[in-house]
């Protein structure tokens, strides 16, 4: 009993000094490891040992940096000069696109042009169409890349290109993509001469447990066909009826084309990716894109765990905090930190009309709860909340005013901000952001708002069982 007690004691007293030593963690963060580790001590050490700190490796961190400095040093025409956002971004809006440009080296850049696809069909049908069309290289990188019909016709149109002469590099996440990885499909691309990589692979799972997580993850979506257009969205390759996940399907996707000097900050970011999986050099990947007359000032801006920490809260803060008369934001997973959730309560107190819409539904019981129990301190703060019922609103957007747009990967979640690769696009254009703010408003009128009467009069069971799911949610 008195061996027992000691290792119970060693056991706790260990895992407790490493999370006091441990200076990237959020009061809240570290105040769920306590409670997880004194109520669950066994259970909450092996889940601290798995998944409780964010380490990618020191190799890796030291290839990602020497990978940026190739690119500063080959491609910084293409990056943006630091004074572009003071010549091309309404002052109003500067500090967003300043703090993004901190967090890689991309700044904004003037002459481009978007498209809304109009669903996922019209998204599956041009991008199959550019990917004919290619002359010299087609570069693609999806987190999840199901063999489906999506996934085959991308498949297919990558092997014809390939069999055509085009460079075609194709590259998927090791998790969310593991089906495809498997297949014969895969195989197939392989054999016609297209490129393969696959991001953050389990070459040795033991390793991986012991030294990293195992849920560190590329949730980019990057299409770039050369070096003209580029797709930006929240769209895997996948159909929309996810057959992974029908019972939430359909997914509700949106993604932009986009031509012009943004398409090649686009692929620096696959570039990054494709040189950490494959080890290559920049000089293989051909980087160029023109100003084309007319055009709109963007931006791209690539976060994930070898970037600075917290970049992607701070840059919805920034952004959140240049909202002048109205936002509205879209996004399937909502677990903000106290960062977020401040700035759009904070907003909606100065007089911003704050919009929130998410999925009624959700494929993550976790993020259902620990959503819900952010939702009365929202609303009475003034925010308006939709519930999105035709299937899993899939979509991650932020409008802003009528002028600026953030579209691309990332939720405003926990995973998004800490653990997952992500890739978004930041834009000014009144054009582009009213035809964004026209989808919202297609998403709104197929939910339901949510008064506040109706989260004060949830059972206290839901209540409790909410806010002790939010209580954990910084190590979920």
């Amino acid at each position: 009993m008195t061996v027992a007690l000691a290792l119970h004691a060693l056991l706790v007293i260990t895992f407790t000094a490493r999370i006091l030593l441990r200076d990237d963690l959020s009061p809240p963060a570290r105040l769920a490891w306590f409670i997880v580790l004194n109520i669950l001590p066994y259970f909450g050490s092996l889940v601290y040992f798995l998944f409780g700190e964010i380490d990618i490796g020191n190799s890796v961190n030291r290839r990602h940096a020497e990978i940026f400095d190739e690119i500063a040093a080959k491609a910084a025409p293409h990056m943006g000069a630091p004074g572009n956002a003071d010549a091309l971004i309404d002052p109003v809006y500067r500090p967003g696109f300043k703090y993004a440009a901190s967090i890689n080296g991309f700044h904004p850049v003037a002459g481009n042009h978007a498209e809304l696809m109009a669903d996922g069909d019209e998204t599956r049908a041009r991008m199959i169409a550019d990917i004919d069309a290619a002359q010299d290289h087609v570069h693609v990188l999806y987190y999840i890349w199901l063999n489906d019909g999506t996934g085959t016709d991308i498949a297919e149109a990558l092997i014809r290109a390939a069999e055509r002469g085009v460079t075609c590099r194709a590259m998927a996440d090791a998790m969310g993509s593991r089906r495809m990885i498997k297949s014969d499909l895969w195989k197939r691309m392989g054999a016609a001469g297209v490129q393969l990589a696959v991001a953050l692979p389990f070459r040795n799972i033991l390793r991986v447990l012991a030294t990293s997580r195992i849920d560190l993850r590329n949730h980019r979506k990057i299409t770039v066909i050369d070096s003209r257009v580029t797709y930006c969205g929240s769209r895997n390759s996948a159909d929309p009826e996810f057959r992974i996940k029908a019972r939430y399907a359909p997914w509700v996707d949106i993604m932009l084309r986009l031509t012009g000097p943004v398409v090649a900050q686009n692929q620096l970011i696959f570039a990054s990716d494709w040189m950490l999986a494959t080890g290559e050099g920049l000089g293989g990947i051909k980087v160029s894109a023109a100003p084309e007359e007319g055009g709109f000032p963007a931006q791209a801006m690539a976060v994930g765990p070898t970037e600075r920490h917290r970049a992607t809260p701070h840059l919805f803060a920034n952004l959140i905090a240049c909202a002048a008369d109205h936002l509205t934001l879209t996004t399937p997973y909502f677990v903000p930190d106290a960062t977020v959730l401040e700035a759009l309560c904070a907003a909606a107190h100065r007089g911003v009309r704050v919009t929130l819409i998410f999925p009624q539904k959700n494929d993550s019981w976790v993020v259902a709860a620990a959503s819900h129990s952010y939702y009365r301190q929202l609303v009475e703060a003034g925010c308006a909340i939709y519930e999105f019922r035709g299937g899993l609103l899939h979509a991650k957007t932020l409008t802003i005013d009528g002028k600026v747009t953030l579209i691309g990967s990332s939720n405003l979640d926990l995973r998004s901000f800490d653990l997952n690769y992500e890739n978004n696009i930041l834009l000014q254009d009144e054009a582009v952001t009213e035809a964004i703010c026209q989808r919202q408003e297609t998403y709104i009128a197929r939910s339901v708002r949510v008064p506040l009467r109706d989260v004060l009069n949830w059972p206290y069971p839901r209540r409790i069982w909410n806010n002790v799911v939010a209580t954990v949610g910084p190590i979920l």
